[in-house]
């Protein structure tokens, strides 16, 4: 009988928590994170992770000048962070409306639900509804599977802010770890002198193993999330991968014309035609050739079939949870029983579960009544909210789920609203719903799952961090209320001033409307839009996602939770191959201590585990300052690379292997602090 978690804060203390300068100071970092986040979203469909670097932030700021204790600091990034999940849901759909299907006349009509109003809606209610369905799952998935799901990010922002707390060793081994990062992806993502993305690819002439890749995005943050989730999740992870990258893409190289492929790529709206070079892969119309037929393969079929398996995976785990989920929410339904708190702990304290309901309800109607919301009838419209609540529910709980396996960086929420897209335009088929005006409706279901996901994910990683910590739950959840709204609000207007045409694109184009499309790719939301488009009329490969749904089958027939390999299909070996290396250091340190007979530190304030989160902190927060400056210093940046220098020098190959040895020494200094023993002080 394992011993029962005690957290750092006992939960019988009483200590400031829930302040006005914890939620203002919170709701500020919502907002700036929160327009970084979509800017990097739109621009290439990447985001990058905040309760970390608030986390730290709030540590160094807020015990220094406003005296703020470790549960405020905890609130402060718990309400900042939902500002970057919410704006990661709203980049990945909602541009969608500017791309769905034109009238005869080349108007795309859709258009207009791209406004500010729309748009602060379905964020907002996106971000309510991620956040509430989480108080009812909270128990299950945070508390009860406390040893099982891992929950990186949570895990470690709680050993950042108990190692503020701390000082000393503690404090120094996360800062130390921090400032590497910071140093490395400065040195990567501003000055260039590492290589982002070091690559080998063999020929699409080799008879063996053509077009087949080998490739890492060596960053800090991936290198500290391996370490995190360990060997067997990292390792899992991996495989999909590898299956993706170096099976099936050099058979379909061998197989599949490329003149094929590229048809694919413009059904995708990857390309826009098969006369025009470019796209993904950048196609040649003139020799009807990829420079890079691996990446041009990957987004024709393995994301369909990797959104297939990560439906597939997510279904099954469901399944497999249904009684974990049936008991906590008769935990849940207890509270609306209970006339008082007297006997529980503070930090067993959720809101009501009447919140869920009466929320649930008023989401619905809020659908059904609300202007510039899609939809010709309040029937219509409600029947949407009835499509959102019940699908909100599934990927909620998915959605968590596999942010404790592999954390909110690496949780695929495309993947998931590729399948809410999927079953929201499967029913409209159902009930004679196709064609243009049905599309903007379907994206409105997809489009607030794709938040509610998105927001889940943080805030399981914020209750994570809290049930850790010793916080109450109430107080977390009605600032992740306050911080959705807030930040609902300042992505609306950032993302509308992104969309606003510039003198140089109307100098290109005097009848140009939006700059999203043009300025900003928004890939994400351009294959959204093409998934609906498809599926309403009738043309979705649909035996690329089989494909991936019974490769889900076949893994959970051999023992193998199918969703962590799912999740490594649809991502690139780019990303998990790093994650890899962070975990098989951890698993060899791990054997090590065991092959010593040595005394194993506690996980979460281990010299490796803080290390580790420091390299999550200093390279999240790089992200954010390189995207900032982005913004506005593009050019400037530019100047002030060494890479065609450093190319120059050492060569094309040279330069990438430069940057993989400065990725193996930040490794092997993960590695040689993981050896070392804690010292206490």
């Amino acid at each position: 009988m394992s011993n029962p978690f005690k957290p750092y804060v006992a939960p019988e203390q009483n200590i400031a928590e829930l302040t006005i300068k914890s939620i203002l100071l919170g709701c500020f970092f919502g907002i700036v994170f929160g327009c970084s986040t979509t800017y990097l979203a739109i621009k290439a469909g990447l985001t990058v992770t905040a309760s970390i670097p608030i986390a730290v932030i709030a540590i160094t700021l807020g015990r220094k000048l406003l005296k703020t204790t470790i549960l405020e600091n905890n609130i402060i990034q718990t309400a900042g962070s939902a500002g970057e999940s919410i704006a990661g849901g709203v980049a990945f759909t909602l541009p969608g409306f500017l791309f769905l299907s034109a009238d005869e006349n080349g108007n795309i009509n859709s258009a207009e639900y791209f406004n500010y109003f729309t748009i602060f809606s379905l964020a907002a209610l996106g971000g309510m509804l991620g956040t509430m369905m989480m108080i009812p799952l909270r128990r299950s998935l945070i508390v009860k599977e406390h040893g099982a799901l891992p929950y990186p990010e949570g895990t470690a922002c709680a050993s950042v802010l108990q190692a503020g707390e701390k000082g000393g060793v503690f404090a120094q081994t996360a800062f130390v770890g921090m400032g590497v990062a910071f140093v490395y992806a400065m040195l990567q993502k501003v000055f260039h002198v590492i290589a982002e993305t070091p690559a080998f690819v063999t020929k699409q002439v080799n008879k063996f193993w053509p077009s087949a890749t080998i490739n890492g995005e060596i960053t800090p943050e991936y290198l500290g999330v391996g370490y995190i989730i360990g060997p067997r999740i990292s390792g899992v992870l991996v495989a999909g991968s590898v299956l993706a990258w170096w099976a099936i893409i050099p058979l379909l190289a061998t197989l599949v014309p490329f003149e094929t492929v590229a048809h694919q790529l413009v059904t995708l709206g990857y390309l826009k035609d098969l006369t025009v070079s470019g796209g993904k892969g950048n196609w040649d119309p003139v020799t009807k050739t990829f420079a890079n037929p691996a990446s041009a393969l990957y987004f024709a079929y393995i994301r369909q079939i990797g959104a297939g398996a990560v439906a597939a995976g997510g279904f099954i785990t469901l399944m497999k949870t249904i009684p974990t989920i049936v008991s906590s929410f008769r935990e849940s339904m207890g509270s609306l029983k209970e006339k008082g708190e007297a006997g529980i702990l503070r930090t067993e304290r959720d809101l009501s579960f009447k919140v869920v309901i009466i929320g649930s309800l008023l989401l619905v109607v809020l659908i059904a009544i609300l202007p510039k919301i899609p939809g010709d009838s309040i029937a219509q419209k409600g029947l949407l909210g009835v499509l959102i609540i019940t699908f909100g529910f599934f990927f909620v709980t998915v959605a968590s789920r596999i942010v404790g396996l592999v954390g909110t960086s690496n949780s695929p929420i495309s993947g998931m609203t590729i399948a809410t897209l999927m079953g929201t335009c499967l029913i409209f088929t159902a009930v004679g719903w196709t064609g243009k005006m049905y599309e903007p409706m379907a994206l409105v279901v997809g489009g607030i799952i794709c938040i509610a996901a998105a927001n889940a994910g943080g805030t399981s990683q914020d209750l994570k961090t809290g049930f850790i910590i010793g916080a109450t739950p109430r107080h977390q959840q009605i600032a992740l209320f306050i911080g959705a709204l807030v930040s609902s609000v300042a992505i609306g207007i950032i993302i509308k001033i992104l969309d606003t045409p510039t003198p140089d694109l109307l100098a290109a184009d005097p009848f140009v409307k939006h700059a999203i499309g043009t300025k900003y790719p928004a890939p994400q939301a351009t294959l959204m839009a093409t998934l609906i488009k498809g599926i309403l009329s009738f043309n979705l490969d649909w035996q690329y996602v089989m494909v991936g749904f019974f490769i889900a089958i076949t893994l959970e027939l051999c023992g193998i939770k199918a969703l962590a390999f799912a999740i490594g299909l649809y991502l690139p070996l780019a990303t998990t191959l790093p994650i890899f290396i962070g975990g098989a250091i951890k698993g060899i340190i791990d054997w090590r201590i065991e092959k010593k007979h040595e005394k194993k530190e506690e996980d979460d304030l281990g010299r490796g585990n803080l290390f580790a989160t420091g390299l999550i902190a200093g390279g999240a927060i790089s992200g954010v300052v390189v995207a900032v400056l982005s913004v506005f210093y593009y050019e400037a940046l530019q100047s002030i690379s060494f890479e065609h220098g450093l190319t120059e020098l050492l060569s094309e190959n040279g330069y990438q292997i430069f940057g993989t040895l400065c990725f193996l020494i930040m490794a092997a200094i993960l590695a040689r602090t993981a050896m070392k023993k804690t010292e206490t002080t």
